[in-house]
């Protein structure tokens, strides 16, 4: 391998990618959104929660003089009883209210003879706005029904623990921090979407792109090995993507600065010494997610073509931190083997606080890299092929 004819390919795609503009903005600026989405649904979050705790409920009650007891009861806790409109249902479907109960007229006489009384509620649980507005009422209603329960049967001289069998105690296990994972589940998501944009224009400009400027073919004529050519290439893809993920990473790391996670009781670690540890791990990915865009790219016709090719191969290795996403996953040494998914598998432990052996993670790093030089090759065989260069390949 002569290394010096590998450094002077490297060195000219860098520089023709650092004149592209748009190379530049695809590197510099997309990466941020991932950390710029976490830190926005974060904020938005906690403010919806401060104001679940601030803001008081305002209820509109049909009929509240049938249940005098209950108005005070909820006003004491907060809630603002308010007329309700000519039609509840309605005023619920339009959102013009999040919720509205109706005091029945025979809610007195069932109280006084000692059975259930009867309400009934309003609500539109499709309307995830009113939900902690439903939530809340429904808490206060289950109070006021344990009260009234509780008076029934010291009244009769039971002593209310007579109707609990059990004792059961929660043992809640779960930390700020693992809290704090589910929210970042989808961490591992974007820093794989980081790698593909800050390496996509790089792999695309150096082999369909050239191949449309016919400068591709002077290249492959200067007596210089197919294989220092192709590795030329994917080290620039990869210096970009490289960047791009350091981008990412470092800005995951502003958000717990940014972003009042105290108040909705959980505590993101990501510092130094963990955002390293990601960082990392994600290198034999970077190299791997550079040489299959290169390979992608390479044998697309045209440069339209490899754009559209490279971006729908973008879903395949981000698709397992979707699933990351929403159904849980119970870690088994065989995953770690896979690429991209082992990857994402490590990331979401280090972001809950659960330890993570260095065994497993060179197991993982380990079996990417090897993945990395397998797609390597093919690349270089597919500049080797004469077809590649009239584009027919």
């Amino acid at each position: 391998m002569r290394w010096d004819l590998l450094g002077v390919v490297f060195r000219k795609e860098v520089l023709d990618s650092l004149r592209d503009r748009r190379t530049l903005a695809m590197v510099l600026f997309f990466p941020v959104f991932g950390p710029m989405v976490l830190a926005g649904t974060l904020t938005l979050v906690s403010r919806e929660a401060r104001d679940v705790d601030e803001k008081p409920v305002a209820l509109p009650v049909v009929e509240a003089g049938r249940a005098p007891n209950l108005m005070a009861f909820l006003a004491e806790r907060g809630v603002e009883v308010k007329p309700a409109p000519a039609d509840p249902a309605a005023a619920v479907r339009g959102g013009d209210a999040d919720v509205v109960l109706e005091i029945p007229a025979d809610h007195a006489e069932a109280l006084r003879s000692g059975r259930p009384a009867p309400v009934k509620l309003y609500l539109d649980e499709s309307r995830r706005a009113s939900h902690s507005a439903v939530a809340r009422v429904k808490s206060l209603l289950e109070g006021y029904s344990r009260r009234i329960g509780v008076q029934r049967l010291l009244l009769r001289g039971v002593h209310p623990a007579a109707t609990t069998a059990l004792a059961v105690e929660e043992v809640d296990l779960a930390t700020p921090q693992s809290r704090a994972a589910m929210l970042l589940s989808m961490l591992p998501y974007f820093l794989i979407i980081a790698l593909f944009i800050g390496g996509m224009s790089v792999a695309i400009d150096a082999t369909a792109g050239e191949r449309e400027r016919q400068s591709l073919e002077a290249l492959l004529l200067h007596p210089v090995p197919r294989s220092a050519v192709v590795l030329g290439k994917l080290f620039a893809v990869a210096a970009f993507a490289g960047v791009a993920l350091l981008e990412t990473t470092i800005g995951f790391g502003f958000v717990p600065l940014l972003v009042p996670l105290e108040a909705l009781g959980f505590s993101m670690r990501l510092d130094a010494a963990v955002l390293a540890r990601i960082f990392v791990l994600m290198l034999p990915l970077l190299l791997l997610v550079s040489a299959f865009i290169l390979l992608v790219a390479s044998r697309a016709r045209t440069f339209r073509a490899a754009q559209s090719s490279v971006s729908f191969m973008m879903l395949v290795p981000a698709t397992p931190g979707i699933v990351l996403g929403l159904v849980p996953i119970k870690l088994k040494l065989w995953m770690l083997a896979i690429p991209a998914f082992g990857d994402q598998l490590l990331v979401n432990r280090l972001l809950r606080g659960e330890p993570v052996e260095p065994a497993q993670m060179a197991l993982c790093m380990a079996s990417t890299l090897l993945w990395a030089v397998l797609v390597a090759s093919l690349s270089v065989r597919a500049f080797q092929d004469e077809k590649f260069l009239f584009g027919k390949a």
